[in-house]
């Protein structure tokens, strides 16, 4: 039985405390972050900096934080694919304490954050995705025993969101109906009752909506405010305008309504009631000819009334109830597909609440990037995080489509995460378990794949009917040379099919191994091993799939001036089983499946570095299959790597070779 801590209240669920009553610690892992996508920044820039760091950890290079350097300089916005459990831990080296202000806009159900609408090539061809097998996993664990499984998800991730928050910091939880209660009682035992600043009441539908006859319908949200310290925090009071009509007197003149002033200029004006205002706000507010000093000392903010015919627009103070924003409609700019995309407007409140220009922000379910686009156009620093690849790739694209947009890096644990699940799963005491720890992951993965072990080879790990099969390492891609060992296995023993295992790939193997290993007259499949395959439960469920690689044809052609383009010729997806029949056939031509492509013009082994790009929108479905020409500064043979996304947001990548004269 668990030991209650009787001097206070609490809420407690089966998995809170371990058997002896303790509580249950929160894995802190620190892993170390790669950098897959730079965005926004130059070659000859990120060279630079390279050079520079070169002699400095991994985790400095990520995090662009040269030696003597404060944390604020040298800064990238981060958009981090992954579980934000292991997000959060990994961050805390770096940001612990560092965060002016968290969003976090949970999962109210199972698959609805998860679940979106695209179109598909360049019509109107809808396609409804529901949340992938990963995303449904995730979130499995959040709903399938209710409250009990969701509190287990959230607690932890609370904790760790409370320690990476400033001591000045704020955090805001989204919520509805199914679980502010206990949210609010969680937030009260991990950030403390006198951190409680407001529940914040978001009307969503002005409007009105509709729900059951036995009910009231229910159209509110709850903002749960939070901060990290009593006092001291950062908070900057919201106005919102109302429009209100002028009053005439029975002569006709008017009479202006709201107590308003009027200065040396004729200009009509109110101001706010007298309040405490930051050393920053009031220099930028005295810029902008918007303070007013009272007798006693103490400073107010004027706010200019604008007319509207026989109406003055007026500005009032925000409370907590937010009947002003209305929710993302269908037809609502932006719209991204996502049923649970939150409005712009909301996500402006809350910034300019409680941060200010150049702080940090952070959004750790971010979605379709609502908080990133808002905290970007506001001129904030922010860390974006989401499982979700589709979640990732549209908010890219949303960045991207910001006018001048400051670089950013789309990151994720890669090796590092698999590392640390096959070291959790198959973990061996001791020094001599090592390599049975390496059996049990090929037998696991080999299970999973439905095959069988096969003893005696030295490269190939099991049998799948008339096929033999070879499972890639956790922290390695696999390589030409490691399949050509496979090839010359299977052409020993007279095998006529390989299939390949991968978690991640060399870079250009697809074309050129496939070749080979026909004409050796080996049929070869290489497969991607699903991140499923960590969940324990999409593995109990069945629900992990193993996909064929997608295929890339280019022609890169060289033009007079040391000008490249670069033409896509063809893409093929294995997995159209994934769309619906009625959508496959609305589908006239194999670009229809790109939703997103990119080139980095001189790849070098490290950060792909978006040099041209092209991509769809729900506005503008065309998609230019051919790139614009980029100038070499000088002559040379140089690695052009082209990335295509498609329409489940999975990213295919390839290098190609040109030599400029």
């Amino acid at each position: 039985m668990a030991k209650i801590d009787i001097t206070k209240t609490e809420l407690v669920w089966p998995g809170k405390y371990d058997e002896n009553g303790q509580l249950v610690e929160v894995p802190r892992v620190n892993l170390p972050f790669q950098i897959i996508e730079t965005i926004g920044q130059s070659r000859a820039t990120r060279e630079a900096d390279k050079k520079e760091r070169e002699d400095m950890p991994l985790l400095y290079d990520v995090f662009h934080k040269k030696e003597g350097e404060t944390f604020e300089e040298g800064w990238k916005n981060k958009l981090i694919w992954g579980d934000n459990l292991l997000v959060m831990g990994s961050l805390l080296e770096q940001f612990a304490g560092k965060i002016d202000l968290i969003y976090i806009d949970p999962p109210f159900e199972v698959g609805a954050d998860f679940s979106f609408t695209t179109l598909v090539g360049d019509g109107d061809v809808e396609l409804s995705k529901d949340q992938s097998l990963i995303e449904e996993k995730a979130y499995r664990d959040t709903w399938g025993q209710g409250t009990q499984s969701y509190l287990s998800m959230i607690y932890p991730r609370l904790i760790l969101a409370r320690d990476l928050l400033a001591e000045n910091g704020s955090i805001y939880l989204h919520c509805d109906w199914r679980l502010q209660a206990q949210l609010r009682t969680v937030l009260d035992e991990i950030l403390g009752t006198d951190c409680f600043r407001n529940e914040i009441i978001w009307k969503k539908n002005s409007l009105g909506a509709k729900g059951r006859a036995t009910q009231f319908p229910r159209n509110q949200d709850v903002i749960l405010f939070y901060t990290r310290a009593s006092n001291g925090y950062a908070f900057e009071r919201q106005y919102k305008e109302i429009m209100e009509p002028i009053i005439r007197d029975r002569n006709g003149k008017e009479k202006y309504p709201f107590n308003a002033k009027r200065d040396s200029q004729g200009r009509y004006y109110w101001t706010s009631p007298p309040g405490d205002y930051t050393a920053e706000s009031i220099a930028r507010l005295k810029s902008e000819g918007r303070i007013e000093h009272t007798s006693s000392g103490s400073v107010r903010v004027k706010y200019w009334l604008k007319r509207d015919g026989d109406f003055l627009i007026n500005t009032r103070i925000v409370d907590d109830v937010w009947d002003d924003i209305e929710m993302v409609f269908r037809s609502s700019d932006p719209r991204t597909g996502f049923d649970t995309q939150k409005p712009e407007g909301l996500l402006e409140r809350v910034i300019n609440a409680s941060s200010i220009p150049e702080g940090l922000v952070a959004d750790l379910f971010c979605g379709s990037g609502t908080t990133l686009a808002v905290a970007e156009k506001l001129g904030r620093r922010w860390i974006g995080c989401d499982l979700g690849r589709w979640a990732i790739h549209v908010s890219r694209k949303r960045l991207l489509g910001i006018e001048n947009c400051k670089p950013f890096e789309v990151l994720n644990l890669g090796k590092y995460e698999r590392q640390y699940w096959q070291g959790v799963t198959f973990k061996k005491e001791k020094k001599e378990g090592r390599q049975l720890a390496i059996f049990e992951y090929l037998k696991f993965v080999l299970k999973l794949y439905g095959a069988e072990p096969l003893a005696g080879m030295e490269h190939l790990h099991g049998k799948k009917g008339g096929a033999v099969i070879h499972v890639g390492a956790v922290d390695a891609p696999v390589t030409i040379d490691e399949i050509n060992a496979c090839l010359d296995e299977c052409k020993a023993i007279k095998q006529k099919e390989l299939h390949i295992l991968g978690w991640e790939w060399e870079m250009g193997l697809y074309e050129i191994i496939t070749e080979a290993a026909k004409g050796r007259g080996i049929k070869l499949l290489l497969l991607q091993i699903p991140r499923e395959v960590m969940e324990q439960q999409a593995v109990q469920k069945g629900d992990v799939r193993f996909f064929e690689l997608a295929y890339l044809e280019v022609k890169i052609k060289s033009e007079k001036g040391r000008k490249v383009a670069v033409e896509l010729k063809d893409f093929v997806i294995p997995n159209t089983e994934l769309i619906p029949q009625e959508v496959r056939d609305k589908v006239k031509k194999w670009s229809d499946f790109i939703d997103y492509w990119a080139i980095d013009w001189d790849f070098r082994n490290d950060t792909f570095m978006q040099g041209w790009v092209d991509y769809r929108t729900r506005k503008n479905r065309s998609l230019s299959l051919k790139s614009d020409p980029h100038t070499y500064g000088k002559p040379g043979k140089y690695t052009i790597m082209v990335k295509v996304v498609d329409i489940f947001g999975n990213d295919t990548s390839q290098l190609f070779e040109t030599e400029v004269k």
